[in-house]
Protein backbone atom coordinates (compact mmCIF):
# COMPACT_ATOMS: atom_id res chain seq x y z
CA UNK A 1 0.00 0.00 0.00
CA UNK A 2 0.86 3.28 -0.87
CA UNK A 3 0.56 5.48 2.04
CA UNK A 4 -0.60 9.14 1.15
CA UNK A 5 -1.08 10.57 4.65
CA UNK A 6 0.09 10.19 7.94
CA UNK A 7 -1.46 12.59 10.81
CA UNK A 8 -2.28 11.94 14.55
CA UNK A 9 -6.29 11.79 13.45
CA UNK A 10 -5.48 9.33 10.56
CA UNK A 11 -3.60 7.59 8.03
CA UNK A 12 -4.74 7.18 4.98
CA UNK A 13 -3.20 4.48 2.15
CA UNK A 14 -4.50 3.45 -1.78
CA UNK A 15 -4.35 -0.37 -2.09
CA UNK A 16 -2.69 -2.25 -5.35
CA UNK A 17 -6.40 -2.15 -6.47
CA UNK A 18 -6.72 1.70 -6.14
CA UNK A 19 -9.41 1.57 -3.25
CA UNK A 20 -8.66 3.82 -0.54
CA UNK A 21 -8.23 2.85 3.23
CA UNK A 22 -8.91 4.98 6.15
CA UNK A 23 -7.31 4.28 9.66
CA UNK A 24 -8.99 6.10 11.99
CA UNK A 25 -7.04 7.49 15.48
CA UNK A 26 -6.14 10.02 17.93
CA UNK A 27 -9.06 12.39 19.41
CA UNK A 28 -12.39 10.91 19.64
CA UNK A 29 -11.40 8.45 16.38
CA UNK A 30 -14.89 6.34 17.30
CA UNK A 31 -17.16 9.30 16.46
CA UNK A 32 -15.20 10.62 13.64
CA UNK A 33 -15.17 7.21 12.11
CA UNK A 34 -18.98 6.62 12.87
CA UNK A 35 -20.08 10.32 11.39
CA UNK A 36 -17.90 9.42 8.25
CA UNK A 37 -19.62 6.05 7.36
CA UNK A 38 -23.15 7.75 7.89
CA UNK A 39 -23.11 10.43 5.96
CA UNK A 40 -21.38 8.12 2.67
CA UNK A 41 -24.09 6.14 3.26
CA UNK A 42 -26.80 8.73 3.36
CA UNK A 43 -24.81 10.22 0.15
CA UNK A 44 -24.73 6.74 -1.35
CA UNK A 45 -28.63 6.02 -0.76
CA UNK A 46 -29.30 9.97 -2.59
CA UNK A 47 -27.43 8.92 -5.03
CA UNK A 48 -24.53 10.96 -5.23
CA UNK A 49 -22.23 10.55 -7.86
CA UNK A 50 -19.06 12.97 -7.03
CA UNK A 51 -17.61 11.46 -3.52
CA UNK A 52 -16.63 7.90 -2.19
CA UNK A 53 -18.73 5.12 -1.96
CA UNK A 54 -18.36 2.48 1.03
CA UNK A 55 -16.41 -0.96 0.20
CA UNK A 56 -16.58 -1.97 3.77
CA UNK A 57 -16.29 -1.01 7.15
CA UNK A 58 -14.64 -1.98 10.49
CA UNK A 59 -16.39 -0.38 13.91
CA UNK A 60 -13.53 -2.03 15.81
CA UNK A 61 -10.44 -1.33 14.12
CA UNK A 62 -11.83 1.87 12.96
CA UNK A 63 -11.25 1.06 9.37
CA UNK A 64 -12.94 2.40 6.37
CA UNK A 65 -12.73 1.04 3.13
CA UNK A 66 -13.93 3.46 -0.07
CA UNK A 67 -13.48 3.87 -3.65
CA UNK A 68 -11.06 6.35 -5.19
CA UNK A 69 -11.94 9.77 -6.07
CA UNK A 70 -8.80 10.44 -8.26
CA UNK A 71 -5.80 12.90 -6.74
CA UNK A 72 -6.62 16.48 -5.01
CA UNK A 73 -6.09 19.17 -6.34
CA UNK A 74 -3.69 22.40 -6.32
CA UNK A 75 -5.72 24.96 -7.65
CA UNK A 76 -9.37 25.62 -8.09
CA UNK A 77 -11.20 28.59 -8.76
CA UNK A 78 -12.74 29.68 -5.60
CA UNK A 79 -16.22 30.04 -7.45
CA UNK A 80 -16.36 26.51 -8.50
CA UNK A 81 -14.99 25.41 -5.39
CA UNK A 82 -18.07 26.94 -3.56
CA UNK A 83 -20.24 25.44 -6.13
CA UNK A 84 -19.18 21.72 -5.53
CA UNK A 85 -20.02 22.31 -1.74
CA UNK A 86 -23.11 23.99 -2.77
CA UNK A 87 -23.69 21.09 -5.00
CA UNK A 88 -22.97 18.70 -1.98
CA UNK A 89 -26.18 20.08 0.06
CA UNK A 90 -28.94 19.85 -2.45
CA UNK A 91 -27.94 15.45 -1.15
CA UNK A 92 -28.68 16.88 2.43
CA UNK A 93 -25.15 17.04 3.57
CA UNK A 94 -23.19 20.24 4.60
CA UNK A 95 -19.45 19.47 4.72
CA UNK A 96 -17.69 20.58 7.99
CA UNK A 97 -14.58 21.45 6.17
CA UNK A 98 -15.59 22.86 2.69
CA UNK A 99 -11.97 23.70 1.43
CA UNK A 100 -9.86 23.08 -1.59
CA UNK A 101 -8.45 20.34 0.61
CA UNK A 102 -10.96 17.82 0.39
CA UNK A 103 -11.29 18.37 -3.55
CA UNK A 104 -10.24 15.91 -6.12
CA UNK A 105 -10.18 15.18 -9.49
CA UNK A 106 -11.44 11.88 -10.88
CA UNK A 107 -9.65 11.53 -14.27
CA UNK A 108 -11.43 8.50 -15.67
CA UNK A 109 -14.84 10.63 -16.39
CA UNK A 110 -12.86 14.44 -15.42
CA UNK A 111 -15.23 15.08 -12.57
CA UNK A 112 -14.56 17.26 -9.46
CA UNK A 113 -15.25 14.97 -5.88
CA UNK A 114 -15.43 15.57 -2.50
CA UNK A 115 -14.00 13.30 0.56
CA UNK A 116 -13.08 13.73 4.14
CA UNK A 117 -16.57 13.45 5.38
CA UNK A 118 -15.70 12.41 8.83
CA UNK A 119 -16.67 16.38 9.40
CA UNK A 120 -19.65 16.83 8.09
CA UNK A 121 -23.56 17.40 9.10
CA UNK A 122 -26.76 15.98 7.84
CA UNK A 123 -29.00 18.56 7.00
CA UNK A 124 -32.80 18.56 8.57
CA UNK A 125 -31.45 16.58 11.82
CA UNK A 126 -31.91 17.74 15.18
CA UNK A 127 -29.20 18.67 17.07
CA UNK A 128 -29.87 16.74 19.94
CA UNK A 129 -30.17 13.37 18.15
CA UNK A 130 -27.17 14.07 16.06
CA UNK A 131 -24.47 11.41 16.69
CA UNK A 132 -21.76 13.60 15.97
CA UNK A 133 -22.66 15.99 18.92
CA UNK A 134 -19.40 15.27 20.22
CA UNK A 135 -16.95 16.66 17.42
CA UNK A 136 -17.97 19.89 18.98
CA UNK A 137 -15.79 21.30 21.67
CA UNK A 138 -17.94 21.63 24.93
CA UNK A 139 -18.48 25.08 25.73
CA UNK A 140 -19.29 24.58 29.28
CA UNK A 141 -15.42 23.53 29.69
CA UNK A 142 -13.15 26.26 30.72
CA UNK A 143 -10.24 27.32 32.13
CA UNK A 144 -8.23 30.01 33.87
CA UNK A 145 -5.34 30.62 32.31
CA UNK A 146 -1.93 32.56 33.59
CA UNK A 147 0.79 33.94 31.61
CA UNK A 148 4.23 35.16 31.48
CA UNK A 149 6.54 35.49 28.08
CA UNK A 150 9.97 37.06 27.74
CA UNK A 151 12.59 37.63 25.08
CA UNK A 152 16.03 38.64 24.99
CA UNK A 153 18.47 38.85 21.96
CA UNK A 154 21.23 37.88 24.09
CA UNK A 155 24.99 39.72 23.91
CA UNK A 156 26.54 37.82 20.67
CA UNK A 157 23.58 38.53 18.35
CA UNK A 158 23.00 41.92 17.11
CA UNK A 159 19.15 41.86 16.42
CA UNK A 160 16.25 39.52 17.45
CA UNK A 161 14.57 36.67 15.33
CA UNK A 162 12.28 35.57 18.09
CA UNK A 163 8.65 37.14 18.32
CA UNK A 164 6.19 35.56 20.98
CA UNK A 165 2.12 36.70 20.66
CA UNK A 166 -0.42 36.33 22.78
CA UNK A 167 -4.35 36.72 22.08
CA UNK A 168 -7.71 36.56 23.15
CA UNK A 169 -10.57 36.01 20.71
CA UNK A 170 -14.40 36.55 21.40
CA UNK A 171 -17.40 37.07 19.60
CA UNK A 172 -16.24 40.55 19.43
CA UNK A 173 -13.16 41.27 19.16
CA UNK A 174 -9.26 40.13 19.43
CA UNK A 175 -6.82 41.46 21.83
CA UNK A 176 -3.17 41.40 21.82
CA UNK A 177 -2.19 40.40 25.64
CA UNK A 178 0.59 41.47 27.27
CA UNK A 179 3.54 39.91 28.42
CA UNK A 180 1.68 38.77 31.67
CA UNK A 181 -1.59 38.22 32.80
CA UNK A 182 -4.48 36.19 34.44
CA UNK A 183 -7.84 35.76 32.36
CA UNK A 184 -10.64 32.87 31.74
CA UNK A 185 -11.34 31.21 28.41
CA UNK A 186 -15.03 30.56 29.21
CA UNK A 187 -16.39 33.45 26.76
CA UNK A 188 -13.15 33.09 24.44
CA UNK A 189 -10.25 31.04 23.33
CA UNK A 190 -6.48 32.24 24.04
CA UNK A 191 -3.92 31.56 21.22
CA UNK A 192 0.09 31.87 22.23
CA UNK A 193 2.59 31.21 19.54
CA UNK A 194 6.55 31.30 19.68
CA UNK A 195 9.02 31.80 16.44
CA UNK A 196 12.27 31.59 15.58
CA UNK A 197 13.15 33.82 11.71
CA UNK A 198 16.24 33.05 10.13
CA UNK A 199 18.02 34.66 6.73
CA UNK A 200 19.94 37.09 6.20
CA UNK A 201 20.63 40.88 7.47
CA UNK A 202 17.31 41.65 9.47
CA UNK A 203 15.48 39.02 7.04
CA UNK A 204 14.86 36.46 9.78
CA UNK A 205 13.51 38.72 12.40
CA UNK A 206 10.98 39.92 9.71
CA UNK A 207 9.76 36.60 9.27
CA UNK A 208 9.25 35.74 12.58
CA UNK A 209 7.08 39.06 12.95
CA UNK A 210 5.24 38.18 9.55
CA UNK A 211 4.48 34.61 11.18
CA UNK A 212 2.82 35.12 14.17
CA UNK A 213 1.05 38.68 12.77
CA UNK A 214 -0.67 35.83 10.25
CA UNK A 215 -2.13 34.04 13.40
CA UNK A 216 -3.46 37.51 14.51
CA UNK A 217 -5.56 37.96 11.19
CA UNK A 218 -6.31 33.98 10.50
CA UNK A 219 -7.59 32.60 13.60
CA UNK A 220 -10.40 35.24 14.83
CA UNK A 221 -13.08 33.75 12.14
CA UNK A 222 -12.19 29.82 13.06
CA UNK A 223 -12.82 30.91 16.84
CA UNK A 224 -15.57 32.70 16.12
CA UNK A 225 -17.57 29.59 14.43
CA UNK A 226 -16.41 27.68 17.20
CA UNK A 227 -18.33 29.89 19.79
CA UNK A 228 -21.34 29.89 17.43
CA UNK A 229 -21.44 26.19 17.68
CA UNK A 230 -19.98 24.86 14.40
CA UNK A 231 -17.35 22.35 14.80
CA UNK A 232 -13.89 22.97 14.24
CA UNK A 233 -11.36 20.59 12.43
CA UNK A 234 -8.58 22.02 14.47
CA UNK A 235 -6.06 19.63 12.44
CA UNK A 236 -7.33 21.35 9.06
CA UNK A 237 -7.22 25.11 10.47
CA UNK A 238 -3.61 24.59 11.87
CA UNK A 239 -2.65 23.44 7.97
CA UNK A 240 -4.28 26.65 6.35
CA UNK A 241 -2.94 28.65 8.49
CA UNK A 242 0.99 26.85 8.02
CA UNK A 243 0.08 27.04 4.20
CA UNK A 244 -0.62 30.58 4.22
CA UNK A 245 2.36 31.61 5.91
CA UNK A 246 4.65 29.45 4.43
CA UNK A 247 3.51 31.32 0.60
CA UNK A 248 3.85 34.51 2.16
CA UNK A 249 7.65 33.49 3.15
CA UNK A 250 8.59 32.42 0.02
CA UNK A 251 6.69 35.21 -1.90
CA UNK A 252 8.64 37.27 -0.21
CA UNK A 253 12.10 35.42 -0.56
CA UNK A 254 11.76 34.82 -4.23
CA UNK A 255 10.59 38.72 -4.92
CA UNK A 256 13.30 40.48 -2.63
CA UNK A 257 17.12 39.29 -2.88
CA UNK A 258 17.55 40.52 1.17
CA UNK A 259 14.79 38.59 1.94
CA UNK A 260 16.32 35.35 0.05
CA UNK A 261 16.02 32.04 1.71
CA UNK A 262 14.08 33.78 4.70
CA UNK A 263 12.16 31.33 6.83
CA UNK A 264 10.55 30.20 10.49
CA UNK A 265 10.01 27.74 13.60
CA UNK A 266 6.58 28.02 14.63
CA UNK A 267 4.97 26.58 17.77
CA UNK A 268 1.58 27.39 18.50
CA UNK A 269 -0.75 26.64 21.33
CA UNK A 270 -4.78 27.31 20.88
CA UNK A 271 -6.88 26.97 24.73
CA UNK A 272 -10.08 25.98 23.29
CA UNK A 273 -12.75 25.10 25.98
CA UNK A 274 -10.85 22.80 28.37
CA UNK A 275 -8.36 21.33 25.91
CA UNK A 276 -5.31 22.86 24.61
CA UNK A 277 -4.55 22.31 20.71
CA UNK A 278 -0.88 22.42 19.59
CA UNK A 279 0.59 23.13 16.20
CA UNK A 280 4.42 23.16 15.28
CA UNK A 281 7.73 23.48 12.28
CA UNK A 282 10.55 23.85 13.32
CA UNK A 283 12.83 23.26 16.35
CA UNK A 284 11.08 25.77 19.07
CA UNK A 285 9.54 23.50 21.30
CA UNK A 286 6.18 22.99 23.57
CA UNK A 287 6.89 21.29 26.72
CA UNK A 288 3.82 20.12 29.07
CA UNK A 289 4.28 20.17 32.67
CA UNK A 290 1.97 18.12 34.61
CA UNK A 291 -0.02 19.06 37.22
CA UNK A 292 0.73 15.94 38.89
CA UNK A 293 4.15 16.51 39.39
CA UNK A 294 5.29 14.09 36.75
CA UNK A 295 8.11 14.68 34.36
CA UNK A 296 8.05 17.47 32.00
CA UNK A 297 7.18 16.10 28.42
CA UNK A 298 8.48 17.51 25.40
CA UNK A 299 5.18 17.48 23.19
CA UNK A 300 7.02 18.65 19.84
CA UNK A 301 9.05 16.78 17.68
CA UNK A 302 12.23 18.88 16.14
CA UNK A 303 12.24 18.78 12.54
CA UNK A 304 15.83 18.17 12.42
CA UNK A 305 18.28 15.41 11.42
CA UNK A 306 19.91 15.42 14.82
CA UNK A 307 16.26 15.70 16.96
CA UNK A 308 15.10 12.31 15.24
CA UNK A 309 18.67 10.52 16.08
CA UNK A 310 17.59 11.57 19.79
CA UNK A 311 14.11 10.20 19.41
CA UNK A 312 15.32 6.90 18.08
CA UNK A 313 17.68 6.02 21.07
CA UNK A 314 20.72 6.63 18.51
CA UNK A 315 22.45 9.52 20.54
CA UNK A 316 21.48 10.90 24.21
CA UNK A 317 20.42 14.76 24.68
CA UNK A 318 23.85 15.40 25.59
CA UNK A 319 25.16 14.41 22.65
CA UNK A 320 22.35 16.12 20.52
CA UNK A 321 23.56 19.49 22.38
CA UNK A 322 27.03 19.36 21.35
CA UNK A 323 26.42 17.47 17.83
CA UNK A 324 27.66 20.33 14.81
CA UNK A 325 24.30 19.60 13.26
CA UNK A 326 22.02 19.99 15.51
CA UNK A 327 20.79 23.63 14.54
CA UNK A 328 20.05 22.12 10.43
CA UNK A 329 16.17 21.96 10.01
CA UNK A 330 15.07 19.73 7.85
CA UNK A 331 11.13 21.81 8.12
CA UNK A 332 10.63 25.30 8.21
CA UNK A 333 7.94 27.77 6.88
CA UNK A 334 9.28 29.29 3.93
CA UNK A 335 13.14 28.92 3.81
CA UNK A 336 12.79 27.20 -0.11
CA UNK A 337 10.90 24.44 1.62
CA UNK A 338 8.52 22.72 -1.07
CA UNK A 339 6.09 20.89 1.58
CA UNK A 340 5.07 21.77 4.74
CA UNK A 341 2.99 19.56 6.94
CA UNK A 342 2.92 20.66 10.51
CA UNK A 343 3.07 18.53 13.50
CA UNK A 344 -0.28 18.72 15.35
CA UNK A 345 -1.65 17.20 18.75
CA UNK A 346 -3.94 18.19 21.67
CA UNK A 347 -4.04 17.56 25.83
CA UNK A 348 -6.93 17.99 27.81
CA UNK A 349 -6.08 20.15 30.75
CA UNK A 350 -6.06 20.28 34.43
CA UNK A 351 -5.68 22.75 36.86
CA UNK A 352 -1.94 22.96 37.90
CA UNK A 353 -0.82 22.27 34.15
CA UNK A 354 1.58 24.46 32.78
CA UNK A 355 3.01 24.40 29.03
CA UNK A 356 6.20 26.13 27.72
CA UNK A 357 6.40 27.27 24.44
CA UNK A 358 10.12 28.64 23.93
CA UNK A 359 13.25 28.94 21.29
CA UNK A 360 16.09 27.19 20.89
CA UNK A 361 18.15 29.87 23.34
CA UNK A 362 16.15 27.73 26.18
CA UNK A 363 16.95 24.08 25.01
CA UNK A 364 20.58 25.16 24.24
CA UNK A 365 21.11 26.25 27.67
CA UNK A 366 19.32 23.66 29.51
CA UNK A 367 18.53 20.30 29.94
CA UNK A 368 14.85 19.35 29.65
CA UNK A 369 14.81 18.05 33.47
CA UNK A 370 16.55 21.28 34.35
CA UNK A 371 13.69 23.66 33.48
CA UNK A 372 10.88 22.87 35.91
CA UNK A 373 14.28 23.10 38.84
CA UNK A 374 14.81 26.64 37.76
CA UNK A 375 11.20 27.56 37.36
CA UNK A 376 10.58 26.02 40.68
CA UNK A 377 13.16 28.21 42.02
CA UNK A 378 12.05 31.63 40.37
CA UNK A 379 12.51 34.70 43.42
CA UNK A 380 8.60 35.58 44.49
CA UNK A 381 7.33 38.83 41.97
CA UNK A 382 9.44 37.30 39.06
CA UNK A 383 7.56 36.57 36.01
CA UNK A 384 8.91 33.10 35.88
CA UNK A 385 9.58 33.14 32.25
CA UNK A 386 11.79 36.64 32.18
CA UNK A 387 13.68 34.54 35.20
CA UNK A 388 14.12 31.55 32.50
CA UNK A 389 15.32 33.71 29.58
CA UNK A 390 17.74 35.51 32.29
CA UNK A 391 19.45 32.32 33.97
CA UNK A 392 19.12 30.85 29.73
CA UNK A 393 21.25 34.00 28.37
CA UNK A 394 23.72 34.33 31.48
CA UNK A 395 24.41 30.46 31.02
CA UNK A 396 25.11 30.51 27.14
CA UNK A 397 23.32 33.96 25.61
CA UNK A 398 25.10 32.51 22.02
CA UNK A 399 21.16 32.83 20.75
CA UNK A 400 18.11 35.18 20.86
CA UNK A 401 16.39 33.78 23.91
CA UNK A 402 12.40 33.45 23.96
CA UNK A 403 9.89 31.73 26.72
CA UNK A 404 6.00 32.04 27.33
CA UNK A 405 4.92 30.05 30.00
CA UNK A 406 0.89 29.40 30.14
CA UNK A 407 -0.32 27.97 33.85
CA UNK A 408 -3.57 26.44 34.20
CA UNK A 409 -5.60 27.04 37.33
CA UNK A 410 -6.96 28.66 40.21
CA UNK A 411 -3.74 30.87 41.15
CA UNK A 412 -1.80 33.19 38.70
CA UNK A 413 1.12 31.91 37.00
CA UNK A 414 3.64 34.50 39.13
Amino acid sequence: MLTVKDTQRATVQIAFDGSVRKAFHGPKAEERFTNEVRVLRHLEKAGCGFVPRVISDDPEKLVLVTTNCGSRVDRLDPERCKELFAELEEYGVRHDDAEMRNVTYRQQDGRFCLIDFEFATLLGEKAESRNDQHLQEPHTASLLLSWSGSSDKGPVRPNNEDAFLGLVIDSHEVRHLGRNGTTSNAESDLLFAVSDGMGGAKAGEFASRITVEKITRMFPRLVRQRIAGKPIEYEAAFAALFSEIHKALQYLGDSYEECHEMGATLSICWFSGGIMHFAHIGDTRIYHLPASGGVIVQLTKDDTHVGWLQRTGQISEREAKIHPAKNRLQKALGAGNQFVDPQVGEVVCSPGDRFLLCTDGVTDAFFKDRIPEILSGCPKGTPPASHLVHEAVALSGKDNTTALLVAVGDQPVS
